[in-house]
Formats: C-alpha cells, sequence, structure tokens
C-alpha cells in the first residue's frame, strides 16, 4: 500500500509542500509524516492540520487525494519512486524533479515541471502556463525529462528549453518555444501567436489539421518530407498512453527553419494537409 495523503480540509492560501520526499518519508510512520512541518501562507503547519495520512512509502509511492489545486511544489525535486494525485495539483509541480515519474488524474497550475531536469509527468487534464519553463532570470528551463499534458494549457510552454520531450494534447497558448535552446515539443491542437519566437535550436511540431499557425517571417520553408526520428517520438507517446491521432504517422510535414533573428537552426514542423 502506498503512503496516501488525502485532503481534509481545503483552502484558498496555499500550503507549500516541498518537504514531503519520498527519500525522507519512505522510512518514516504515517504519524511522523503528518508531523512533518509544510508552508502555510506565512506560516509552517503541521502536515496533519489539512491532510489526513495513512500507509507507507516504503515502496517508494505516495497518492496525494482531492482537491489539491492550491497545494504547491508536490513532488519538487523528485529523484525516485512515484507520485500519483488523484485529483487536481497546484503551481510548481514537479518542478527541478531529477527522476521518477508524477501522474495526474485532474489538472494541474503553472509551472509544470518547471527546470526539470529528468524524469516524467503525465497529467491526464489541462495545466497552465511556463510548463517546462524556466524561472523568470534563469539561462535555461528544462533540460532533461518528460512532460505530457493531455488536455489545453497556457503561454509560454517551454520557454528556453534546453533538452527534453513536451508533448500537449489540446490546444496552447501563445509563445510556444519561446527562446527555446534545443529539445522537442509536439502540439497536437490549435496554437496561440508566435511559435517558436527567439528558439535558437530544437524541434517544435505543431500537428493540428484544421488550424494552420502563423509564423512569424523569420522563419523560412525548407522542405516537405516525413521525419524518421518523429515515428519513434510518436511510438513512444503512444505507448505511455499519451493521446497520439493515428493520422500522425502516416502524413507528410512542412519543415520550416528558424529563428533567424537567432541561429536560424530550429525547426517547425506542420503537416502538408494544414497548408
Amino acid at each position: 500500500m502506498p503512503l496516501v495523503i488525502s485532503l481534509r480540509t481545503k483552502t484558498t492560501i496555499p500550503c507549500e509542500v516541498d518537504s514531503i520526499q519520498i527519500e525522507q518519508v519512505r522510512e518514516q510512520t504515517a504519524d511522523t509524516v503528518k508531523s512533518t512541518l509544510i508552508q502555510y501562507g506565512n506560516k509552517q503547519v503541521e502536515l496533519g492540520e489539512f491532510f489526513d495520512v495513512s500507509g507507507s512509502a516504503e515502496d517508494d509511492e505516495i497518492v496525494w487525494e482531492g482537491d489539491c489545486s492550491h497545494v504547491k511544489l508536490i513532488g519538487t525535486k523528485m529523484a525516485c519512486g512515484k507520485i500519483r494525485i488523484e485529483g487536481n495539483a497546484g503551481m510548481h509541480l514537479g518542478a527541478e524533479m531529477t527522476g521518477g515519474e508524477i501522474v495526474v488524474n485532474g489538472n494541474a497550475a503553472d509551472w509544470v515541471g518547471a527546470e526539470l531536469h529528468g524524469g516524467r509527468i503525465h497529467v491526464h487534464g489541462n495545466a497552465g502556463h511556463l510548463i517546462g519553463a524556466g524561472y523568470r532570470g534563469a539561462r535555461r528551463g528544462m533540460t532533461g525529462g518528460e512532460i505530457f499534458i493531455d488536455g489545453n494549457v497556457g503561454n509560454e510552454i517551454g520557454h528556453t528549453m534546453r533538452r527534453g520531450l513536451i508533448a500537449i494534447g489540446g490546444n496552447t497558448g501563445d509563445a510556444v518555444g519561446f527562446g527555446m535552446i534545443a529539445g522537442t515539443i509536439l502540439v497536437f491542437g490549435e496554437t496561440g501567436l508566435r511559435p517558436g519566437a527567439g528558439m535558437k535550436r530544437g524541434t517544435i511540431g505543431l500537428f493540428s489539421t484544421t488550424a494552420k499557425p502563423e509564423l512569424l517571417p523569420t522563419f523560412q520553408y525548407s522542405c516537405c518530407y516525413r521525419p524518421e526520428f518523429l515515428a519513434l517520438y510518436l511510438q513512444e507517446l503512444k505507448a505511455a498512453g499519451f493521446p497520439v491521432p493515428n493520422e500522425c504517422f502516416s502524413l507528410e510535414y512542412l519543415k520550416f527553419n528558424g529563428d533567424f533573428l537567432e541561429t536560424g537552426k530550429g525547426e517547425i514542423l506542420l503537416p502538408k494537409t494544414a497548408a
């Protein structure tokens, strides 16, 4: 049985639970975990003031239950094991994690996987802004790992990402891959304005066949082809339970290079049917 942390008292004041780490709680009893201090507004309180705790994390698994929309920093700096959230998750989910897996059977807020270094995050609902991005002032965002969002997301997905994979099943806001250094972003719904603005290298796949995105004039058409690497990514996503449309495996894609205000070595892929 995993360690189960169930929200008992809902609050609109954020709780920060970065003190709940698998490496620490795997050897602790439920009562000990319940007495762990968390940040609540401008003071520290025991976890048990808002949550019921049962089970054990000796098998490296934690389950959060309830609407944790105002519970921040779940799984931050996680290095191993698995976290499952049965409900919604708050800001900074899996920020700076280096390994392990987080699964959210609900929605998530802003900064999912901020500055991610490894591991996998899979949100089966919607998420907010700045997925996999670097914090303001940072030189780079995520440097490894995978982030899968089945639903819709906000703006600046993959801001300054350096490495890794982000896949979005629904629609995105503006500035996908803004300042992207390298890595891969795949979007299967519609996207907003200025995709790839300032990108240096990397790949952005915009796979909607119903709405052609407007690219910046600093991107230039290169060719029409069927990328072999893309088939491997799509197969991996499908094996992970991500909703990949079957048509994506057989389409040809138009490649546009840019952003020529930077190095011009990035690429945006569009399905030929969307042209």
